[in-house]
C-alpha cells in the first residue's frame, strides 16, 4: 500500500480540483430548469471511469440516468458494489449562503458548495481510490461494481426497476455507501443501524369558502382547530406515540448497546448549544442517542391553512392541510403503521369534515451484524486511512436503497460516513472537510485491499 499512499499525497491537489469540477455542476435533480446540468453531471461521472478502462454504461431511464461501472473480475475474490449520486438538493434559500452554492469556496479548510458531503465528496472518494489503484498497481485486488444514479434526493423512482432489470450483473457480496457522518470530528464511525419511514400529507375541507370567525364560529367546524387537535394526539406528552399498535413490533435494545452508547463522548450540553436549544425532549426512559438512533419517533414536518399575510385577519378557513413522518425502527411494518395512521385519523375526524390521507414513500429500518467480515474488513481500512479506529453507531436517519439492496440483491450494506453532522446537509452553506475526503479516498483504497483478504462463501 506504500504506492498508492504516496499516489494520493502527490495527486492530492488533482482530486481535490476534480471533485471542485464536479460541484460546479447544478444538478438538482427536483427542478426541470436544472436538467442539462443534471445529464452534464452524469455524464462527468461516467466519463471517470472510462477513463480508467471500466466497463461503463449510462442507463436511461424515465427520469436521469443511472451510471453503471464495473472493474474487471478478480476470480476468488469477494465483489463490492458500491452506491452513491450524483444529483443535490435545490440551494434555496440562496440569500443565506456566504459565497454561491455552485462556485466551490474553500474556507478553514471545508470546500462549501451545494452537494459537497451529500454526495459528490463522500462518492467520488470510491472513484478516486479506485483511480489509486488502477494507475500504481495496474488493477484491484477485487472487483467493484458502481451504481451512481440521478435522482437520490427526488425518491429514487427509477431506481427499483433498474436494480430488477439489472439483478443479474449486479451480484455482488456486499455494498457500499458514503452518505452518512462520523460521530463527531476526528471520530470516525460506521453505521451498523438506520431507522425507516414512512411519509403522509393530511388534507381537512369544511365549508365551501373561508368564513367570517365572528359569523360563523362555534357552529362549523374549523380545518385548522380539528387539524392541530387531531395531529396533537398522535404523540402524548411523555414522547409516547400513540397510534394503535405502533410499538408492537418494535424491538428493546440490547443492554449491550446501551453500554456501547453511552461509552461514546457525547456531551448533551454541547448537543443542546449546538442546536440553539434550552432542553432536549423524546421518549421517557431513553437517553438522546437512543432516542435518536434506535427509538421510533412521529414528527409534523409542516403546516398550512388560513390567514399568513401581514396584520390581522379574522377568519375561519375552508381549508387546512399538513405533512408527518413516522421513523421506524427494524421490524417496524411501514405497511401497518400506514394502516394505523389512517385508522386513528379517521377516528379523530370530527363532524362536517372530510378528509384526504396522502401515503407517500415508506421504508423499513435496517441493522447490520457487526461481526461480519466485512464490518471487520471496514474497522481496519477507516482505522488505516483516517489514523483513528471507528466507533459503531446507529442513525435516525433512512437510505431506502439500503433495504432495496437486502431484499433485491441479497445483501447487506456498509455505511461509511466521511462526513459531519454540522455539514449543513440540504442547507445553505454545506460543506466538507477537505482532510476527511483526502482520508476517506485513503480509507477506501485500504478497504478494497481489507477485503480481498476474504475469502467467498
Amino acid at each position: 500500500m506504500d504506492k498508492i499512499e504516496t499516489y494520493l499525497d502527490e495527486n492530492r491537489q488533482r482530486n481535490e480540483d476534480d471533485l471542485f469540477e464536479l460541484l460546479r455542476m447544478a444538478s438538482v435533480s427536483t427542478d426541470s430548469q436544472f436538467q442539462a446540468e443534471v445529464e452534464r453531471a452524469g455524464q462527468w461521472v461516467a466519463e471517470q471511469f472510462i477513463d480508467l478502462g471500466f466497463i461503463t454504461e449510462v442507463v436511461e431511464t424515465k427520469g436521469h440516468p443511472i451510471i453503471y461501472a464495473q472493474t474487471p473480475p478478480v476470480e476468488g475474490a469477494p465483489v463490492v458494489l458500491v452506491y452513491g449520486h450524483y444529483d443535490v438538493q435545490p440551494p434555496d434559500p440562496l440569500e443565506e449562503w456566504v459565497t454561491p452554492p455552485f462556485e466551490p469556496t474553500v474556507r478553514d479548510g471545508n470546500v462549501y458548495a451545494r452537494g459537497a458531503t451529500d454526495d459528490k465528496g463522500q462518492m467520488l472518494t470510491h472513484i478516486k481510490s479506485a483511480q489509486a489503484w488502477m494507475e500504481t498497481e495496474g488493477s484491484l485486488p477485487i472487483q467493484i461494481k458502481y451504481v451512481i444514479e440521478g435522482e437520490e434526493e427526488c425518491g429514487s423512482s427509477n431506481l427499483d426497476p433498474f436494480l430488477q432489470q439489472y439483478k443479474d450483473h449486479l451480484q455482488a457480496d456486499i455494498a457500499v455507501i458514503s452518505d452518512t457522518s462520523q460521530f463527531a470530528k476526528g471520530q470516525p464511525a460506521i453505521t451498523y443501524g438506520l431507522k425507516g419511514i414512512v411519509y403522509f400529507e393530511v388534507f381537512l375541507e369544511g365549508p365551501k369558502q373561508d368564513l367570517h370567525s365572528g359569523t360563523f364560529g362555534g357552529a362549523v367546524s374549523n380545518p385548522i382547530n380539528a387539524l392541530t387537535q387531531m395531529l396533537g394526539k398522535l404523540v402524548d406528552g411523555n414522547g409516547r406515540i400513540q397510534i394503535p399498535e405502533f410499538y408492537d413490533d418494535v424491538i428493546d435494545l440490547e443492554q449491550r448497546e446501551r453500554e456501547q452508547f453511552a461509552s461514546l463522548p457525547f456531551a448533551e450540553s454541547e448537543f443542546k448549544s449546538k442546536l440553539g436549544i434550552q432542553e432536549v425532549f423524546g421518549e421517557c426512559g431513553y437517553t438522546t442517542l437512543e432516542r435518536r438512533w434506535a427509538r421510533p419517533t412521529c414528527d409534523i414536518n409542516g403546516i398550512w391553512g388560513g390567514y399568513q399575510g401581514e396584520g390581522a385577519k379574522t377568519v375561519l378557513p375552508a381549508r387546512a392541510g399538513a405533512k408527518f413522518s413516522c421513523r421506524l425502527v427494524p421490524d417496524q411494518n411501514p405497511d401497518k403503521v400506514r394502516d394505523g395512521v389512517q385508522q386513528m385519523l379517521e377516528e379523530l375526524l370530527p363532524a362536517g369534515l372530510k378528509m384526504e390521507v396522502i401515503h407517500h414513500h415508506g421504508a423499513p429500518g435496517v441493522v447490520v451484524a457487526l461481526d461480519s467480515p466485512y464490518m471487520s474488513a471496514a474497522a481496519e481500512a477507516i482505522g488505516k486511512g483516517f489514523g483513528t479506529k471507528p466507533v459503531f453507531i446507529r442513525e435516525g436517519g433512512s437510505i431506502p436503497v439500503v433495504t432495496a439492496f437486502r431484499e433485491l440483491l441479497g445483501i447487506d450494506t456498509l455505511l461509511l460516513g466521511w462526513g459531519l453532522d454540522d455539514d449543513n446537509t440540504h442547507s445553505p452553506n454545506e460543506k466538507f472537510s477537505l482532510d476527511d475526503y483526502y482520508r476517506g479516498t485513503r480509507a477506501s483504497a485500504y478497504l478494497w485491499h481489507e477485503i480481498s483478504k476474504i475469502k467467498r462463501d
